[in-house]
């Protein structure tokens, strides 16, 4: 399996997450060390585990087939996403 493109994991990521804002960082530029940022109103009353859950669930096989080896995860709720915004 060869390496995942940040579009295509973005992809994914909206398939599950229809409404979900999404950032997409290959850290390397070999595509095997990615971050991903997303803001979802899904996430809203859920913990941090479980809102990883959710984006992992979406990337299930990526993940499976090592087209991505590494996802360095940030999820926000669109309040906590502008509570950061404006802290920066």
């Amino acid at each position: 399996m060869g390496m995942i493109s940040p579009e295509q994991v973005e992809t994914m990521i909206k398939a599950e997450l229809p409404d979900a804002q999404v950032q997409v960082q290959d850290l390397t530029g070999g595509g095997d060390h990615l971050q991903a940022i997303v803001v979802s109103s899904q996430f809203e009353g859920k913990s941090l585990v479980k809102q990883h859950q959710l984006v992992y669930g979406a990337l299930q096989q990526a993940m499976a087939s090592e087209a991505i080896h590494a996802l360095a995860l940030k999820t926000y709720t669109p309040a906590s996403w502008q509570a950061t915004r404006q802290a920066v």
